[in-house]
């Protein structure tokens, strides 16, 4: 694996591949104007093949409105997916990578946290051979306990599955489309990001890592590392632990991070489950 930083002197730069770019958007309505305008304009300027896709997971704000406008505005490079109720972030993913019809597949949050202009930063750590640009936040801006509940998270999660990506839950990824099959994605909620990065690594394809920024939420509240959601996050985490990890090394087709150590960290997931659930933590 490889770190890349923005060189800021660099010379003019064009993609020379197609690319989807698609947005979960859940009661994102306030941020959504300025993210389409800032995406449509920066990829004009970086290829001519280009597809923007929303994913709107079942909002009751004006999301709906706000994308119906913004279609009409950018069309044809700009088309909704919608879900008649919210069915979670990793369903949201799931419909953006089936959406998708470009070689190279970029996604972010639809709520405004990252800023699409350093897709160029991606676009530019991309080369043969790479089938995951991801980045990884310099600073991140988050309440507290947010902050401290997704470093628990992201350590927990890359000691579980070995997984060698810094920053799992920095959704700001590049992915080429040959290098992985969607169908294989089953999650329903945010432990699809671990589904994801943890396939891509056992794909043998190559994985770049890129610094990017993080800002803070202007609008609506996360639906993420609550505590109160905690236990239900480590129930679905204890789901791709099993298919990805327990069935192959009972079946004999593990991979060489699979070590003795797999009982050890089965026991723990389950023992922390068991924990939170008890302990029926209020939200924070």
């Amino acid at each position: 694996m490889k770190c890349c930083a923005p060189d800021e002197h660099a010379r003019e730069f064009h993609f020379s591949h197609s690319l989807s770019v698609f947005f979960p958007a859940y009661n994102d309505a306030p941020s959504l104007p300025a993210l389409i305008e800032t995406t449509v304009e920066t990829l004009r300027r970086l290829t001519a093949d280009y597809e923007i896709i929303v994913i709107n997971d079942g909002s009751t704000d004006s999301t709906a409105e706000v994308l119906s406008e913004l279609e009409a505005r950018h069309s044809p490079y700009m088309r909704v997916v919608t879900h008649s109720r919210n069915l979670g972030y990793g369903r949201a993913l799931r419909s953006g990578f089936s959406a998708a019809t470009k070689e190279y597949v970029f996604y972010t949050d639809g709520d405004g946290q990252y800023d699409p202009r350093e897709l160029e930063v991606l676009l530019r750590a991309s080369r043969p051979g790479v089938g995951l640009v991801n980045g990884y936040k310099t600073i991140r801006h988050d309440p507290w306990h947010r902050i401290a509940i997704g470093w628990i998270y992201n350590r927990f999660a890359r000691w579980l599955f070995r997984i060698s990506v810094r920053d799992i839950d920095c959704d700001f990824r590049l992915i080429r489309r040959s290098d992985f099959d969607f169908s294989q994605l089953h999650s329903t909620g945010g432990t699809v990001c671990v589904e994801l990065v943890r396939t891509l690594e056992l794909s043998g394809a190559e994985v770049v890592e890129v610094p990017v920024s993080h800002y803070s939420r202007r609008y609506g509240r996360s639906q993420f590392f609550r505590v109160k959601s905690l236990a239900t996050t480590l129930v679905e985490l204890g789901k791709v632990f099993c298919r990805l990890v327990l069935v192959p090394f009972l079946l004999g087709r593990a991979t060489p991070d699979v070590s003795g150590s797999l009982l050890r960290r089965f026991r723990k997931l389950v023992l922390i489950i068991g924990a939170l659930d008890i302990m029926d933590i209020p939200s924070l």
